[in-house]
């Protein structure tokens, strides 16, 4: 097992890069218009695409950070506060990957050319349908409000480390 106790730089950096894009995401996915069948998607769409490839990537170099610089669960935690922490961590990154994907697959079900930040036509990762659209669309809306939920519980966690417990279990995130 590890010895390390804190998270690295690059870790930090995955982490807030990730928080400050999905508090960008979430509004802009919520305030876009309906993009209805025959319609094409604007700017919204484009900059809601971008922002989730760009989540997506991170979250993926976040993911492969973690398995090669793993750092030791904070000793001085209750084993059920160490077992819930690992569910929640593990459960943000199959949420953030599969509410990204799904919405990349929703627009390709869509027929929907969307580029990286009008620089790089997206690949299409499936070919129009409207049945699998509708199915998909519906997944990608249940994660993310599943991922909403478990954002606010790790964010409630954290909180109470630093109010109620008043623990250093949130300085192993932040600087220093």
């Amino acid at each position: 097992m590890t010895t390390r106790l804190q998270y690295g730089t690059p870790a930090k950096i995955f982490h807030w890069l990730i928080v400050a894009l999905l508090a960008v995401q979430y509004p802009i996915g919520w305030l876009m218009p309906d993009i209805h069948r025959g319609m094409r998607p604007g700017a919204g769409m484009t900059f809601h695409m971008s922002i989730g490839l760009t989540i997506l990537l991170l979250t993926a170099l976040r993911f492969a950070w973690r398995l090669t610089h793993p750092v030791a669960p904070e000793s001085s935690l209750p084993a059920w506060q160490r077992l819930s922490s690992e569910a929640v961590h593990w459960l943000l990154y199959v949420l953030v990957l599969a509410t990204t994907i799904s919405g990349w697959l929703f627009a390709s079900f869509r027929g929907w050319s969307v580029s990286f930040f009008y620089l790089v036509p997206l690949p299409m990762l499936a070919s129009d349908n409207a049945a699998a659209g509708k199915a998909i669309d519906g997944l990608h809306q249940a994660m993310e409000w599943a991922l909403l939920v478990t954002i606010g519980i790790h964010i409630a966690a954290a909180l109470a480390h630093i109010f109620i417990y008043h623990d250093r279990v949130m300085q192993r995130m932040l600087r220093g």
